[in-house]
């Protein structure tokens, strides 16, 4: 099957499952009628790329269609009206007004009737967007913090039920929040449904397929596993070394990437792709409106490659994409892709995939290039990288943050760090010596996390403040500092497009955990030490700015309240680094038909010039910093001199 739209009988499959699960208007008939020839191109052109054969794939399109028509009668109508209102403003996410925050439910608010609770401190913060960690059911014991799903279809006992969800759902879309969860892709628990069934089966004769043993990758021996082994790095040296387990109840070889209980899924089992597409559809049909796909890089394996970011990746998430838009078009994806500079923009969709696959993905080099420069006090490597990125698609938008969940691994482009004079090994060495407090001089106060000897890998555990050198007790001067590279490196995220996110504490500028490896299961994983639970004695000063508390949350406030009055940001505008600036500014160029803008971020500790013609060669006519809310002086030559981590903001004045 392959047309510009759906084909006679498809449309009859789709209607006869409509009819089945519900009685429906004919205005919603139509409406679904319309959708699936809007979309069944992007539909069925994944599928021929993952399944060549039609045999194999015009019986699963048949499937993939009539999921989705059960999803879309069984929607509720408050959730059919976000669909429509959705569809005429498809750029809802690419809007100054979205502002993020993640957190895990249970450590903001104890559980998901908590969290609802507390909405007025994220309502203050300037929150539309709020990405609660994984909440689903993992296995019990070790489960790579929520990341072990054994059943996508129930949420946490501790957090609360699936009702539970969907009333804080709800309750959310209700008050302009965007429900973001998370959908692990690439594994599950060895204790899932599909690999209890896969152990229950009999191992098959050579060349035969067989059931759910078939839902993974199952070697009878290390013939496989070790041609795979030569191409495929380790992803958790320390405790999970090697990519594959032996199961004696599976009497084989399991692919595991990341642990031996968490099984690599077989995506060429097109079995797979239906079983996550009704997942998904049924999650949103509980009120998620963003599914962030975990792991996503690592679904399609292939002999010789690292088995990361390949082809058949963008299909699949094109092929979930599209049935997604069918059934539900309010929900976006937004890819978990933590890869090399060149293969990010893939994840937004480039060739014939643009505009087809995620909605959203993470800027995991501005992260990077973000902590670089407030370590060096120098821009050139980042304007260099930064300036080096492809463009992104015109509906793709970028997630910008200052720090997540998880570590930070210093993903510096050799050929980036050539181009900036030092080398790409060295310069890595020198971020980790210095976010790990080992660096003479340095203020930072982070863990080392998964060093690894023989590749010089050094992870980085942390919080914002404890990382940007924010301690209890210091001197004045030296907390001065500090605030100001909070407030630098939170800017430089919120002034760059997309979608900011802040990762719980931040905006209370909490420290590591001191007593991270006091719980079970956290004394091996020190990124427990940047997941603290919201300290709620800190929140009751978030109004006091005479308090370091009060002083950050007012100030990430006052970022989300100027970012939403500035239509330059929305994520659409393109967007240039400008070279050849003082080495301790970095200015980025965003231009819009509203205007232009300049972000303008001095990373050193000392005063810096900027020329003012090159904010009339901009368009900025009389320069105005938005953030600082005045017009910018200069002197008779024509230069401006930023203060010490200055952040501004520049737009032409208001009239």
């Amino acid at each position: 099957m392959n047309a510009m739209c759906a084909p006679r009988e498809i449309h009859a499959a789709a209607a006869a499952q409509l009819a089945e699960t519900g009685e429906l208007s004919l205005d919603r008939r139509q409406t679904f009628a319309l959708r699936l020839d809007r979309y069944w191109p992007d539909l069925a052109a994944a599928v021929a790329e993952i399944h060549p054969d039609p045999e194999v794939a015009d019986p699963l399109l048949t499937r993939l269609v009539r999921a989705a028509a059960a999803a879309y009668a069984e929607r509720s109508d408050d959730l059919h009206e976000l669909d429509q209102r959705r569809l005429l403003t498809p750029d809802w996410l690419q809007q100054p007004r979205m502002f993020g925050y993640a957190c895990y439910a249970e450590r903001f608010a104890g559980d998901l009737p908590g969290v609802a609770r507390h909405l007025d401190h994220l309502e203050a913060l300037g929150v539309t967007y709020l990405h609660l960690m994984p909440l689903l059911q993992p296995r019990e014991g070790d489960n790579d913090g929520g990341y072990a799903v054994q059943d996508y279809r129930a949420v946490r006992a501790d957090l609360g039920t699936t009702e539970d969800l969907r009333d804080l759902a709800t309750t959310l879309r209700r008050r302009g929040i965007s429900l973001v969860v998370d959908l692990v892709l690439n594994h599950v628990a060895r204790e899932h449904e599909w690999a209890e069934r896969a152990r229950a089966e009999q191992p098959p004769a050579l060349g035969e397929s067989h059931g759910y043993r078939d839902y993974f990758h199952v070697f009878p021996d290390r013939e496989l596993p070790d041609e795979y082994e030569r191409t495929l790095p380790e992803v958790f040296p320390d405790f999970a070394p090697g990519s594959f387990s032996w199961d004696d109840d599976l009497d084989g070889w399991v692919w595991t990437t990341f642990n031996e209980w968490q099984w690599d899924l077989n995506w060429g089992n097109p079995a797979v792709l239906q079983e996550f597409a009704e997942i998904i559809l049924w999650l949103a049909n509980l009120g998620v409106e963003v599914f962030r796909l975990d792991a996503i890089a690592f679904l399609w394996k292939r002999m010789g490659t690292n088995c990361q970011n390949q082809p058949e990746v963008h299909a699949i998430t094109q092929a979930l994409h599209a049935v997604t838009r069918i059934a539900a078009p309010a929900v976006a994806f937004k890819a978990e892709a933590i890869v090399g500079p060149r293969d990010l923009v893939q994840y937004l969709g480039t060739g014939p995939h643009a505009g087809r696959v995620s909605d959203l993905a993470y800027h995991n080099s501005l992260m990077v290039q973000t902590w670089s420069m407030l370590a060096t006090g120098n821009s050139v490597l980042a304007r260099h990288a930064l300036a080096a990125l492809p463009a992104t698609p015109s509906t793709g938008t970028w997630i910008t943050y200052v720090r997540c969940h998880d570590d930070i691994g210093w993903a510096v482009d050799d050929s980036d760090a050539y181009a900036a004079g030092v080398t790409g090994p060295g310069h890595r060495q020198f971020l980790s010596d210095w976010y790990a407090g080992e660096f003479a001089g340095s203020w930072a106060e982070g863990l080392v996390f998964q060093a690894n000897p023989e590749t010089g890998d050094r992870r980085i555990s942390g919080t914002t403040a404890s990382l940007a050198g924010l301690h209890e007790g210091q001197p004045i001067p030296d907390e001065e500092a500090a605030l100001a590279r909070l407030f630098l490196a939170h800017a430089i995220a919120a002034g760059w497009g997309g979608v900011p996110v802040i990762w719980s504490g931040d905006e209370l500028a909490q420290p590591n955990d001191p007593a991270w490896a006091a719980e079970s299961g956290h004394e091996d994983d020190n990124r427990w030490a940047h997941r603290p639970r919201l300290d709620w004695s800190r929140a009751a000063a978030r109004d006091d700015t005479r308090t370091v508390p009060g002083r950050v949350f007012s100030g990430l406030a006052h970022l989300a309240r100027v970012r939403a009055a500035l239509p330059q940001l929305h994520a659409s505008a393109s967007i240039s680094v400008l070279p050849d600036t003082d080495d301790g500014v970095l200015a980025v160029v965003r231009r819009h038909a509203s205007g232009g803008f300049v972000g303008l971020y001095n990373v050193s500790d000392r005063r810096r010039p900027f020329d003012l013609h090159r904010l009339r060669a901009a368009g900025l006519t009389t320069p105005y910093d938005a953030l600082g809310g005045h017009v910018l002086e200069v002197g008779g030559d024509g230069v401006l001199w930023l203060p010490p981590y200055a952040a501004w903001w520049v737009v032409d004045a208001p009239r």
